[in-house]
């Protein structure tokens, strides 16, 4: 499939820069993945949408201030660094800019108890950086690090906590799984009240997710690897569901990526693991059986994931019908129920 064949056209008015309050009031478009019919409701009308025994999945990683502004000790040049994975003895793979700087070797100081030693390149155009701090890495993270918001957000939301999910626990991610960001503790409840089954996962959300499509022929993408985590109790629940017929629907693009790891045999496995999982038409999801999402970028791997879901025709004028409707698009855009 070639990658020109998931483009849209997107007026840029419609690109979300700032959340809807309360989170639950975004318009949420219901999609049936069969048909193709389209329902226009609010968030907040999800829980109509849901049925007794419906298992939820959501992925419970929480963004870290991962993007950090420093300067080269040698010469001052100003270096802003985004975290990406860590590696273990104080290591990270991060992006650099301008990378072209940041050779191996290059030190770079971001407070006077943080700095990094730049190690190495990676395959995929980063850098592998050392750390090098005086006290805790998560607390000197928290005072000088900033929320690595996408691009084409460009103003600072006026509270941090705008770009978490309210379940947010597990630090690690360098963006938001957003399609969380709708639920507010008072849907979750009621959620809950009808008799639905809400577990967690973790997947930390790094250049896998967000990095862009660059070939030509979509087959020839590679993933780039990301960190996901099932428990025992969750993967019972979810497997419990599957074998009794009731549905396991994926909150986010990352809650479905996780699901279809772990869950290749047809079965849940619990545990930790790596996955550059990469959905695109023609996949035949095992676990998932519907999909909370937002809209996405064009030619980006979700819009593929979502496509795999029904059809790349299907989906695609389902965002025609978004743009006419005049949903709003992104991070703290409006949602999709793929059911």
């Amino acid at each position: 499939m070639k990658l020109v064949d998931f483009n849209y056209e997107l007026p840029e008015e419609l690109i979300a820069q700032h959340p809807v309050e309360p989170r639950d009031h975004a318009r949420l478009m219901i999609y049936d993945k069969e048909t193709g019919e389209v329902g226009h409701r609010h968030f907040y009308d999800l829980v109509d949408e849901l049925k007794q025994g419906d298992v939820l999945v959501f992925n419970d990683s929480r963004v870290i201030p991962a993007r950090l502004h420093g300067k080269k000790k040698e010469t001052g040049g100003k270096v802003e660094v985004l975290l990406l994975t860590p590696l273990g003895d104080d290591r990270w793979e991060v992006l650099v800019k301008p990378g072209k700087k940041a050779l191996p070797g290059t030190e770079i100081v971001f407070s006077s108890a943080l700095r990094g030693v730049v190690e190495a390149r990676t395959d995929f155009g980063g850098r592998i950086v050392r750390f090098i701090y005086d006290g805790v890495f998560d607390e000197l993270l928290d005072a000088v690090g900033e929320m690595p918001l996408p691009p084409y957000i460009h103003e600072k939301p006026d509270d941090p906590e705008d770009y978490q999910t309210v379940y947010a626990r597990e630090r690690g991610s360098a963006a938001a799984p957003t399609a969380g960001l709708h639920f507010t503790e008072t849907l979750l409840q009621k959620i809950r009240d009808k008799g639905v089954k809400t577990v967690f996962v973790t997947l930390h959300v790094g250049l896998g997710t967000f990095r862009p499509v660059s070939e030509e022929t979509i087959e020839n993408h590679r993933m780039h690897s990301e960190f996901y985590s099932v428990t025992p109790e969750a993967a019972a629940c979810i497997n419990m569901a599957k074998k009794e017929g009731r549905r396991v629907i994926a909150v986010g693009t990352t809650s479905i990526r996780t699901l279809e790891s772990a869950g290749k045999s047809g079965v849940v496995q619990a545990g930790s693991a790596w996955t550059d999982i990469f959905i695109y038409p023609g996949y035949t999801y095992r676990i998932a059986d519907a999909l909370v999402t937002n809209f996405h970028l064009p030619e980006s791997t979700l819009l593929m994931l979502i496509s795999a879901l029904s059809t790349r025709e299907k989906i695609l004028h389902a965002y025609a019908i978004a743009v006419a409707e005049r949903y709003r698009f992104f991070s703290f855009g409006d949602a999709m129920f793929i059911r």
